[in-house]
């Protein structure tokens, strides 16, 4: 492994970090709050990502997919363990694990919060934690790439250990014009919604907060009810951008170039509107002796299932309170997540799909062995190496559920929030069910549970392969 390439561009990134701070610096000036801890950070940082790129050369070679996965990985801890200084220099969060969690929650777009009263956090605080979730959603080193890499072509292999999953499809030729291509789209979709949201009469710093927040499926709210306090209106606007950007970011790309024939294909997104409406039309039937009003009930159903299904995470309700058949559905969503390419986490509706095939194959070969079938998807027939590629990686996303629901149970919490909260870190949701719902934080966790929650927040986010083989070793094969 070229370590001066690994470390060169990890130094890189803490240089972008300490620049990205700028912005809830203006925030803290604007609002007469103290500048100490942003500055402090901002200078830390800067210094030694100076250091970094000073001392290490990244001239020599190839990145390769080794180097990518250590860059990936590396970036995102030392992003997050930097990110984390302002909250304890601030005092909002004096716990540095605390803090590490909840950058790592922001950054990995997960949402989940260990603080209790965030009404009582300063405003620059909660511009640089929801901040967190915008830069986090489309990904740290694919920021980088659009704006900062002079020599492209060697970053293919960064963006593919960022954005793993079936494939990182180039838009363009180039790899540096298609970050920048997929970084123009999301910024206009999130002035979009800003722009929507101010209509609704939002104030342009919630506007700006929440549009963070659902362009990242991140979800860390402003209010101690998240969105419950605003009109209908803003909740049908940031159910819908929830949605939008829960869906492959290439689609939009295809529909710009007015090629849609690859959009009417896309099976993943037939079956994310299929799971999407189903679930939709089943809670709202089921909690409608909740509220005796079928628009209320419409409208509490699809926010949650936008809001779950793109591990957003926000909530207009206590979905704790639920019937058993609505919160048995959100679980579900939780699991599957949204599509391949989107900010959404969870397993992924492409995998959903491919891995329905995989199972329906089965069947119908144990009833004609001879018969020779095939998985499809988006129109393009899957190798078997990339079906094994899938059902390793839903073993391997098992089993880190697993072995972090065990972990937990150490803690003397019930099931289902152990349980929940495990799945919803892993998925990068946020909020669980029980004593970790939509009303409620994840503070009452040991520091041994949070480091753990915060570790499965990063393997779910980068979809597990950076961060064990970066650190693994791999032998040779001859």
């Amino acid at each position: 492994m070229n370590y001066n390439n690994v470390l060169y561009i990890v130094g890189k990134t803490v240089r972008i970090v300490s620049c990205l701070m700028l912005m809830p610096l203006a925030c803290a000036i604007y609002y007469h709050e103290s500048l100490m801890p942003f500055l402090l950070t901002i200078l830390l940082s800067f210094l030694l990502g100076m250091f970094m790129t000073s001392v290490f050369d990244s001239s020599e070679g190839t990145i390769m997919h080794r180097e990518g996965y250590a860059i990936v990985s590396l970036s995102w801890l030392v992003a997050s363990v930097l990110g984390a200084l302002p909250f304890v220099l601030s005092g909002s969060i004096p716990n540095f694990i605390d803090a590490f969690f909840e950058t790592v929650s922001g950054l990995t777009t997960t949402g989940a919060s260990i603080v209790d009263d965030v009404e009582a956090l300063p405003k620059s605080i909660l511009f640089w934690r929801s901040l967190t979730h915008w830069i986090g959603g489309m990904g740290i080193l694919v920021f980088i790439t659009a704006i900062a890499f002079r020599s492209p072509d060697r970053t293919i292999n960064i963006l593919k250990a960022e954005m793993p999953g079936h494939s990182v499809d180039k838009l363009v030729p180039k790899t540096k014009k298609t970050a920048v291509s997929l970084y123009k789209m999301y910024v206009v979709l999130t002035a979009v919604e800003i722009a929507f949201l101010l209509a609704g009469g939002m104030p342009l710093f919630d506007s700006v907060l929440h549009a963070f927040g659902t362009a990242g499926t991140g979800g860390f709210g402003i209010k101690a009810d998240s969105i419950a306090s605003y009109s209908p209106y803003l909740q049908w606007v940031i159910t819908i951008f929830m949605f939008l950007f829960g869906l492959n970011f290439n689609l939009y790309y295809l529909i710009l170039l007015k090629n849609f024939k690859p959009v009417i294909k896309s099976n993943e997104l037939k079956w994310a509107l299929i799971f999407a409406f189903s679930a939709t039309a089943i809670i709202t039937l089921n909690i409608m002796p909740m509220y005796h009003n079928f628009s209320e009930a419409l409208r509490l159903s699809a926010f949650q299932v936008s809001s779950i299904m793109t591990t957003t995470g926000y909530a207009t309700c206590d979905f704790n309170l639920w019937p058993q058949l609505s919160k048995a559905i959100l679980l579900l969503l939780m699991f599957c997540g949204c599509c391949m390419g989107s900010t959404a986490g969870g397993l992924k509706v492409s995998r959903v799909v491919v891995l329905g095939q995989v199972i329906k194959n089965q069947f119908i070969q144990a009833l004609s062995p001879r018969s020779i079938r095939s998985v499809r998807l988006n129109g393009r027939l899957m190798d078997e190496a990339y079906v094994a590629k899938t059902t390793g990686y839903f073993v391997m996303y098992m089993a880190i559920i697993c072995i972090s629901f065990l972990l937990l149970s150490f803690e003397s919490f019930d099931f289902e929030t152990n349980f929940t909260a495990a799945v919803s870190c892993m998925n990068n949701v946020g909020p669980g069910f029980g004593a970790v719902g939509p009303a409620a934080s994840f503070s009452g966790y040991s520091d041994f549970s949070t480091l753990v929650l915060s570790f499965t927040m990063l393997l779910g986010r980068l979809e597990i392969y950076p961060l064990i083989l970066a650190i693994t070793p791999i032998s040779k094969v001859n």
